[in-house]
Formats: C-alpha cells, structure tokens, sequence
C-alpha cells in the first residue's frame, strides 16, 4: 500500500498553514501494526516532512518524515501502514478519544 497517495497529499496544509488554528484538522493517521506508535498528519510540505500529532510512550505535536515512515520495519518485515478507513478529524478529538485513554 502507498502510504501517501495522491489525493490525501493535495488535501495536506502546507507546513505552517495552520499554526494560527486552534483545532486543526488531522487528514490521514499511520501506525504500527505491531507496536503503540500512531502518528497523525496535520500538515505537509509536499515532499517528505510532516507535522502532526505522534503517539506513542508520550504524545506530542511535532515533525516526522515520510521517507522514515516508509523505511520504519518491524517483526516478519510488517511496515507502517495507513488507516484507511480514518476520517479527516479535529485535532482535539484525536486527543480526547485516542490519547488520553492511554
């Protein structure tokens, strides 16, 4: 699977476009299907740095690169993967719902 195909990179903010939001909108979430570790795409520069929400022992907003994504390998050669079935959601309630439960 393509981890960032086409029309979820054209709806990507550029990086910077929405640090004056409060609430911005999450657009895609990758995770490790063998681990905790999800991270959430707020924004992209359009080749491989994204900012977003990481999650994993912690959580905190900040930079991940989608060539690391692509590179990342667990047990049995499983990679990241992209949820496909996530929908564009408020930065706020990927918070509430997700990462507070932790």
């Amino acid at each position: 699977m393509q981890l960032l195909p086409n029309d979820i990179r054209a709806q990507l903010p550029p990086l910077y476009a929405t640090e004056s939001e409060e609430d911005p909108v999450v657009w895609c979430k990758f995770f490790t299907p063998w681990a905790h570790w999800t991270y959430y795409a707020i924004e992209f520069d359009g080749t491989d740095t994204f900012f977003g929400l990481v999650v994993g022992d912690d959580s905190e907003l900040g930079y991940f690169r989608l060539s690391e994504l692509e590179q990342i390998e667990g047990p049995f050669g499983v990679t990241i993967e992209r949820d496909r079935y996530f929908t564009p959601t408020r930065l706020s309630i990927i918070r509430k719902e997700f990462v507070e439960r932790r």
